[in-house]
Order: structure tokens, then sequence, then C-alpha cells
């Protein structure tokens, strides 16, 4: 049996790719946006503030296929800007990667509804605007891609986390609704789920001596995550070696879920 290696590589090809990425200036989202472009994307980045932007263009220096946009996802109207923005700079929206969110951890009995609103605004509201904002090209072109950040609290309730939980379960939910939808129309809508990955947003875990070694201690691969980690499953996620695959939740979890 001989394989074709040539139509292979095609079903991988990212190449040229136009490729939104929000959350971009944070640590999974940063990652994924160092994949995209090694692989040949064109991209867009929502920054939320210009310090963000600042921070982000010295990782990323004088690359022109990569361009920032100012967007407050706390902000309907931000939201919808930015997108047409991205769309009018790229030409077009083959790729929406929503890598964006925020937690407040602490007990529930003690958070404010003001805290509850803006990790369910940020974390959920925003990512069904983002892929509503995007779904009418791509559903008159037949084709696009949808990929959002899910958490493991997509599957699990947490611990002194109930808003980002609630939000993240909807998130889950929310792709899947969203696949029903789109899918008919060439549409690819799919999430990934990351397991402990060492970013800013959960520094106050693996910051923890005893938070961090109850982990460690039931990761099976043996070590915490990075943000690259995230690179070849959202790769994989936006090129058409994924065509088959709707309303899926793949956990990137070194082994935390299996355990």
């Amino acid at each position: 049996m001989t394989s074709d290696t040539g139509s292979n590589r095609k079903l991988f090809e990212i190449s040229g790719k136009r490729v939104i990425i929000t959350g971009g200036t944070g640590g999974i989202g940063g990652g994924l946006v160092a994949g995209f472009l090694d692989a040949g994307a064109k991209v867009v980045v929502s920054a939320r503030s210009s310090d963000s932007l600042a921070s982000a263009l010295e990782k990323f220096p004088n690359n022109p296929n990569l361009t920032f946009v100012e967007a407050d996802l706390m902000s309907d109207r931000s939201i919808t800007d930015f997108v047409a923005k991205a769309d009018a700079t790229l030409g077009g929206i083959d790729v929406l990667i929503q890598a964006h969110g925020n937690v407040f951890p602490g007990p529930a009995k003690d958070m404010s509804l003001d805290t509850w609103h803006e990790q369910i605004q940020v974390n959920l509201t925003a990512t069904f605007r983002l892929a509503q904002a995007v779904a009418p090209q791509m559903i008159e072109g037949k084709k696009g891609k949808i990929i959002n950040i899910a958490s493991m609290l997509t599957f699990q309730g947490g611990l002194n986390a109930s808003g980002y939980a609630a939000a993240k379960g909807g998130v889950g939910q929310l792709t899947k609704a969203l696949s029903n939808e789109w899918a008919p129309h060439g549409v690819n809508v799919n999430a990934i789920a990351p397991g402990y990955i060492k970013t800013k947003l959960n520094k106050h875990i693996w910051t923890d001596p005893v938070r961090h070694d109850q982990v460690l201690s039931r990761l099976t691969s043996g070590r915490w995550g990075e943000p690259e980690d995230l690179v070849g499953p959202a790769l994989f996620l936006a090129s058409s070696a994924s065509d088959y695959l709707h309303g899926v939740i793949l956990p990137v979890d070194g082994g935390w879920l299996s355990r």
C-alpha cells in the first residue's frame, strides 16, 4: 500500500489562512499566536488595552502577518467593531480562535453580582457574540473553523471558581449548540479544554505549593502544561484534517480527566 504524502500534507496546511485569535496577548493565546504565525497564517489578535498591546508587540516585533486590534470584550459594540476591523484587515475570516478569558477566584458566598456578570460576559457572552459575528460569511462561503477554548471546569465544578465554572460549562454547551446549527453549512465549531496550564490566569494555583502538588499528583503526564501544548490541537482543528469533527470538546489535559 502506498500513501500520497503530498495529499496528507495538504490536510494539515495552514499557510495563508486568515485567522482571528482573541486573548492573544495572554498565556495560552500568545502561544497560539506564535504557533499559527510559524505555520504561515495571517493573524489578527485582540488586545484589551494599550498596555497589553505594547507588551505583545515586544514578543512579535515587525511581523507582516500579524496585526493587533484593541477590543474590550465587556462592550458589545467593541466586539462587533473588532470583528469588522479584523475582517477588513484580513480580507475575510477563515478561522476564529477564542482564547480570551478571566477568572476571579473566591468563595461563592462572597462573590459580588458585578464579579459574576463580568465572568459570564467575558467567558461566555463574548464567545457567543464573536462566533455570531463571523458566522454569516462562513455560512455563505460554506466553510470556516470556530475553535472555542473551554476548560476542565467545562466538565467539573472546580473549587472557589463558581462564576468561571458556570461560564465555561456554558462554553461547552454553546460549542455543541452552534455546531448543530452550522455544521450543515460547512462550518466546524469545536472546542479545546485545556488542563492545568502554567499561565497568569491560574497563577494562584501553581504558585501555591500545596495546590501545585495536588494537581501534579493527578497528572499522568507528570508535569503541568505549557501554552505550547495547545498549538498542535489548535492547528489540527483549524485545518482540513478536522473537517468531519463537529461539536467536539477536546481535552488537552496531561491525563487529568483519565485519572
